[in-house]
């Protein structure tokens, strides 16, 4: 997701930045922060200004906030470096990468039990919001079609969601013009569920997002009972809603983990599943995927066919430029990893998730909202009768021992619940979670023993945007 920067008022107003005497030529005592340098620095005091500012970046091993994956082997990376000048658009000139590509895409549509695996289309993409939207667009593009085949209007498309879904399908029906509906939350009810979706849907309905593995709290939304009750709505009224499953995280997690779990292809009214490489999928930032049930869900049109990089060569992408190597590490991963592999990574990242969330149950203080049973995700808040402090602090406490926990509230008709969430992944071991339950128990009772409670603030959630 890209982030709009502009200097803000009252932030850093230095203008110049350091350099060490050590490295620096005679006369560079600093450099422009806001605006190019006049002369060229040597290249060891260029690196060492960068490598000086990326401390304070923290580790990312200890960042429990994010869900994309921040350690591969050695190997993998001995590849990145191999591959880290690739140009995913140029399969002419890198006619391996692309074979690599369509190798995934079609490992990928097996995984997920598409009925044509080796014939079906899908595409690598600069990460699962990519992905997202191009399953939205395709949704999208294919309704009108029908719509005027009955001769009725087709200028009012809208699309179903949670209220928990993640962020891009906003921007999705703000950007392509689709009417978003949320199906809002109730009571512990976290997530969409196909009784609730009902009351939202007509013919104008392009769509339903069920999330395998809600960004909140971990949780699956249940994609087969929402494919059930459209099969029942289209019998009593003749209107077929297809199915596009955003398993941004869960797409990696559900065929090793939960492999009797019916989400995927095997459900006829799914149409297409978005996954995230750099997710669970275990690949560095910049790779998602997205797969489409048989190659008709694609409308032709999407598709773009341009020569002039050399070859035939057909996309459908938001990008165009964007690296080839992620795609290269898919490809590694699944090669070195297998399902075996996948299956005891993801195993292990789970049983240390229940493993913390049990511990963290017992504490005290807590009440856990998901125990990662599902995603190896969880989320837990405090209890009501903890007034001395609250889950913001807790989470700014738990910076002071470098481990990144977000604090946030969920949407509407549940904002008053603000829970704290932990996403294990894989390199997050046993070891670390020892260390990372003994920081959270030093925390408690530090604000235990205060002498009274911690300053109300006027914005507590100003310091993260879920």
């Amino acid at each position: 997701m890209a982030i709009l920067h502009r200097r803000a008022t009252g932030g850093d107003e230095r203008d110049e930045i350091s350099v060490s005497p050590l490295f620096a030529r005679p006369g560079e005592n600093s450099v422009p922060r806001y605006r190019l340098h006049d002369e060229s620095l040597l290249p060891e005091t260029a690196y060492q200004v960068v490598s000086d500012e990326l401390i304070a970046d923290g580790s990312s091993r200890f960042n429990l906030a994010t869900f994309v994956t921040t350690w591969m082997d050695e190997y993998a990376g001995r590849i990145y470096l191999k591959t880290a000048d690739k140009n995913m658009i140029d399969k002419d000139e890198y006619p391996q990468t692309a074979e690599m590509e369509s190798r995934c895409v079609h490992m990928i549509a097996d995984l997920w039990h598409s009925p044509e695996a080796r014939d079906t289309v899908g595409t690598s993409t600069i990460g699962s919001s990519e992905a997202a939207m191009l399953g939205g667009l395709a949704l999208k593009r294919r309704w009108p079609s029908q719509r005027r085949a009955a001769g009725k209007p087709a200028d009012k498309p809208n699309m179903v969601f949670g209220a928990n879904v993640q962020v891009v399908w906003e921007k999705f029906a703000n950007y392509f013009e689709v009417e978003p509906r949320y199906v809002p939350l109730e009571g512990d009810d976290l997530h969409m569920t196909a009784d609730r979706m009902l009351p939202f849907l007509d013919e104008n309905t392009i769509g339903v997002v069920p999330v395998l593995g809600s960004t909140f709290d971990g949780s699956y939304e249940p994609v087969a009972e929402i494919c059930a009750a459209l099969d029942d709505y289209q019998k009593k009224t003749g209107v077929d809603i297809p199915v596009h499953v955003d398993g941004a995280s869960g797409g990696f997690i559900a065929p090793f983990v939960q492999p009797d779990l019916v989400w995927d292809f095997r459900l006829e009214r799914v149409a297409s599943i978005n996954g995230s490489g750099h997710k669970f999928g275990l690949v560095y930032p910049g790779v998602g995927w997205v797969v489409w049930r048989t190659a008709d869900c694609l409308p032709d049109e999407l598709v773009f066919h341009v020569n002039y990089l050399g070859g035939d060569m057909p996309t459908f992408a938001l990008n165009f430029s964007r690296p080839g190597a992620q795609v290269v590490l898919q490809y590694y991963q699944f090669l070195r990893l297998g399902r075996e592999g996948y299956r005891r990574v993801q195993q292990t990242c789970q049983d240390v998730a229940v493993h913390v969330s049990s511990q963290i149950a017992e504490m005290g203080p807590f009440e856990l909202i998901s125990e990662g049973r599902e995603l190896p995700v969880f989320a837990f808040k405090l209890k009501d009768d903890i007034t001395r402090y609250t889950a913001y602090d807790l989470s700014r406490k738990l910076r002071e021992f470098g481990w990144l926990v977000p604090a946030y509230s969920y949407p509407a008709n549940r904002e008053d619940l603000v829970v704290l969430r932990v996403v294990v992944r894989n390199g997050f071991s046993m070891d670390l979670a020892s260390l990372f339950l003994d920081d959270l128990k030093r925390a408690v009772e530090w604000f235990d023993n205060l002498s009274g409670p911690m300053p109300k603030e006027t914005d507590p959630a100003g310091g993260y945007k879920h």
